[in-house]
């Protein structure tokens, strides 16, 4: 049977958990080639997990799945001191859910008579594709859990949420998943990361943290020479579930404000509202040589003074730290109430506002 339709776990999600939290761009390659002599099949879900199809490699070493994750937990703890969390379910929607709540070490085999039972008490916002907003729309239908969303008519579904998804989360919601485990290496990106030090439910501290992370891809993407051709948000909830939303600017960009307002957009697109945010990834993936990259004409001389005058500021960032450039709306509130022209401002601006953020 196929890894789509069959009952038998033959694909095995792998989560790393190195010392220091997650990968660095070349350990994670490195930790792909440990999965690779496993089985060629390997695709990899930056920045920390991958996906093995493992029909092939179960009789090559003569081992079931639980045997075969334990033989890989085994060789990155001996090679590279990394944990790992892994699940093997029939396909990898099933082997991803399977995981999301293992802590590191742990395993999971989810077999197909299991599916239902397991997937049945899960939140709607389990599934890929589906967040708070989409989440509220089924509730007002009373479909709070992929057991009631099973069991709805697909009618019902594909008028709360349009022909596609609603198609979509009738299949996910009793576990079927048409995809395949497809080889694949990570394409080149630039991520910047921010961890916030409790669960973050407001709205324009989420934004203020976007932000600075796009600040810091564009300062990136300018001293590399490159320009981006998507834009990637990935939010982590308390409840270690994840969304992941991608976009195109009008035209691959490295310009800090065409990234923040993509970002912005981004994540308006999750109607987040109340959510219990632990972690903001945005991700600049498409890269291209910035010379080769096309400016649309404009006779507004606004974008070109505003280039301008990033270039400046990534000069002095370059001269005296990052911090030397700061946008207005990161500085500390003033002391009262407003900022005043004086060299109170001046010394203010060190202690601006610097998440816990990680660019990579």
């Amino acid at each position: 049977m196929s890894a789509r339709t069959g009952t038998a776990p033959t694909v095995l999600y792998v989560r790393f958990h190195p010392p220091g939290g997650e990968p660095e761009p070349a350990d994670y390659e490195v930790l792909l080639d440990l999965l690779e002599a496993i089985t060629p099949v390997v695709q990899a879900l930056p920045p920390d997990a991958a996906l093995l199809d493992i029909s092939g490699a179960l009789p090559y070493f003569h081992t079931d799945p639980a045997g075969l994750a334990a033989m890989i937990r085994a060789r990155a703890l001996a090679t590279h001191s990394t944990d790992t969390t892994s699940a093997a379910a029939p396909n990898p929607l099933l082997a991803q859910l399977a995981a999301r709540t293992q802590p590191a070490g742990d395993l999971r085999v989810l077999t197909g008579q299991q599916v239902a039972a397991f997937l049945a008490p899960l939140p709607p916002t389990a599934l890929p594709g589906i967040g708070p907003a989409a989440a509220h729309t089924l509730a007002q239908l009373g479909l709070t859990t992929l057991g009631l969303i099973a069991a709805a008519p697909l009618p019902t579904l594909q008028r709360a949420l349009g022909t596609g998804p609603g198609t979509r989360l009738h299949q996910h919601a009793r576990g079927i998943d048409p995809t395949s485990v497809v080889p694949a290496r990570p394409e080149p990106a630039i991520t910047a990361e921010h961890h916030f030090p409790a669960d973050e439910l407001d709205p324009d501290r989420q934004r203020a943290a976007l932000l600075h992370l796009a600040h810091q891809l564009g300062t990136a993407l300018r001293a590399r020479g490159q320009v981006a051709g998507t834009l990637t948000l990935t939010v982590r909830y308390a409840d270690r579930t994840t969304t992941t939303r991608t976009r195109r600017p009008a035209q691959p960009t490295d310009h800090t404000p065409d990234l923040t307002g993509t970002a912005y957009r981004l994540h308006h697109s999750l109607g987040l509202q109340r959510a219990r945010v632990r972690t903001l990834l945005l991700r600049a993936g498409e890269l291209a040589p910035a010379d080769t990259a096309h400016r649309q004409l404009t006779l507004d001389p606004a974008p070109d003074l505003a280039r301008r005058h990033e270039a400046a500021a990534d000069r002095a960032r370059h001269r005296f730290g990052h911090r030397a450039v700061t946008p207005a709306s990161l500085l500390p509130p003033p002391p009262h109430g407003r900022w005043e022209n004086s060299p109170a401002r001046e010394r203010a601006a060190p202690s601006s506002w610097e998440p816990d953020h990680q660019l990579q």
